[in-house]
C-alpha cells in the first residue's frame, strides 16, 4: 500500500485508501475519538489552556543549531519537544515521518515514502526525473501532518510545543530550489496551491524563532558533522536559504506571529531567548480571535489526518509528482502484504495482535 499517491495528484486515488488503512496516528479505537457528543457533553479547549499552551518554531538554515536550541526551550519552559520524549514521540518530520508513525514504525522502501531520496537530490538536485521536487512536495505533507499534530497535542492538553520549522516556513527551500534551477515553475504553482488549500483552516505559530547562521559557517559545520552526501550541498543553494528566510519568510510571518532573530553566538544564550520570550506580550495574530467553538472546528479537523492531507492531491498534471492508475495500484497492494500494515493497528495477527475477534 502506497501513501505516496496522496502527495501524487490526479492518479493517486489510491494513497486515500492507503491513508485510511493505515489509520494515520489513529489508534484501532478511532470510533472513541473526540466529536460532537463530547463537545454537547462540556468538553473545552480552553478551560486547559494556560500562558504556556502556544506554538513556538524555531527555524535556519542547514545545521543552524535549530534543534538543540528548541529542546532547550521545551525543557526550560516545560513545553513539549518534537524530538525530546515528555509525553509523546513525535520524530522530525523527514522523508520517513510517515513511516514512524504508522504500522510497527520500520523505515520502508522509498516507494512507499514519497518515491524520493534526500542523498539523491545533494548527489544530482537536477536529475530529470523530478525527484527534487517530490522531495519537497513530501516534506511539505510530513510537515503539515507534524503540526497537525503539535495542534492536535495543544488542544487535547493544553501543553505547548516547540518544533524544529513547520508548513509555513517550508517554502523557503522551494523558493531556493527553483532559484538554483532545480525544479520549474509549474512546480512552485502546484506547490503554492497545495499549501493555500492545505493551510487555509490552520492557526499559525504564536512565535517563530530563526537563528542566522552565516553560509560560510553552515559549509564548515556540514564538513565537520554533515553526511558525506550533505557535503555536496552548493553554496549558493544555502544563500537561497537565506535569502528566503529573511526576505520572504520573516516579513511575512511577522504579521500573524511574534518573532526573535539570533545570530549564532546569541542562540547558544538560552536564559536570554527566554528572558525574551517571557517579555512577549502575544498581542497579535488569529489566535486572539478563537474561541471553545472554533477550537472545536480545529481540533476536528487535527485530528482527523485524512482531511488534513487530503488538500495536498489535488487533480493537477504535473510530472513530478503524477503517478500512473496502474502503478499507484501496484504499489497500493505491495504496502498492504507488509506485515502490520493490512488492517489498523491491532487487528494484523501476523505482527502478533492478539484478541482481534473481542475489538
Amino acid at each position: 500500500m502506497s501513501l505516496g499517491p496522496v502527495l501524487r495528484g490526479v492518479r493517486g486515488r489510491a494513497g486515500f485508501s492507503a491513508l485510511q488503512v493505515a489509520r494515520l496516528h489513529v489508534t484501532s479505537r478511532w470510533n472513541l475519538e473526540y466529536g460532537w457528543l463530547a463537545f454537547a457533553l462540556g468538553e473545552r479547549t480552553t478551560k486547559r489552556f494556560t500562558e504556556r499552551s502556544k506554538v513556538f518554531t524555531v527555524d535556519g538554515n542547514l545545521r543552524s543549531g535549530k534543534g538543540k536550541l528548541a529542546q532547550q526551550i521545551a525543557q526550560q519552559l516545560g513545553m513539549y519537544h518534537t524530538s525530546v520524549l515528555y509525553l509523546r514521540y513525535f520524530p522530525e518530520a523527514d522523508v520517513h515521518y510517515l513511516d514512524r508513525v504508522t504500522g510497527d514504525g520500520t523505515i520502508l522502501d522509498s516507494k512507499f515514502s514519497g518515491n524520493c531520496s534526500l542523498e539523491k537530490f545533494y548527489n544530482s538536485p537536477k536529475h530529470p526525473d523530478g525527484n527534487s521536487y517530490r522531495l519537497q512536495s513530501w516534506l511539505y505533507s510530513c510537515r503539515l501532518l507534524q503540526y497537525a499534530d503539535a495542534l492536535e497535542h495543544l488542544l487535547v492538553t493544553g501543553q505547548g510545543v516547540v518544533l524544529e520549522r513547520s508548513p509555513y516556513s517550508d517554502f523557503v527551500f522551494l523558493e531556493a530550489m527553483f532559484k538554483q534551477g532545480y525544479i520549474d515553475k509549474r512546480c512552485v504553482e502546484h506547490y503554492n496551491e497545495i499549501k493555500h488549500l492545505s493551510l487555509c483552516e490552520f492557526l499559525p505559530p504564536h512565535l517563530a524563532i530563526y537563528i542566522d547562521v552565516p553560509v560560510p559557517e553552515v559549509q564548515k559545520r556540514i564538513e565537520e558533522k554533515g553526511a558525506p552526501y550533505e557535503k555536496k550541498v552548493s553554496p549558493a543553494y544555502l544563500q537561497s536559504i537565506e535569502d528566503g528566510y529573511k526576505k520572504s519568510f520573516l516579513p511575512q510571518i511577522s504579521e500573524t506571529s511574534e518573532v526573535l532573530q539570533y545570530t549564532t553566538s546569541e542562540a547558544e544564550e538560552v536564559e536570554k531567548v527566554l528572558e525574551d520570550i517571557e517579555y512577549l506580550k502575544f498581542k497579535k495574530g488569529p489566535w486572539l480571535e478563537q474561541d471553545d467553538v472554533t477550537f472545536h472546528y480545529l481540533r476536528l479537523l487535527v485530528e482527523d489526518k485524512m482531511q488534513v492531507i487530503t488538500p495536498t492531491a489535488i487533480p493537477y498534471y504535473l510530472p513530478e509528482v503524477t503517478e500512473g492508475g496502474l502503478e499507484a495500484d501496484k504499489v497500493y497492494h505491495q504496502y498492504k502484504a507488509l506485515p502490520g500494515r493490512k488492517f489498523g493497528p491491532g487487528y494484523n495477527a501476523d505482527v502478533g495482535d492478539k484478541w482481534i475477534w473481542l475489538k
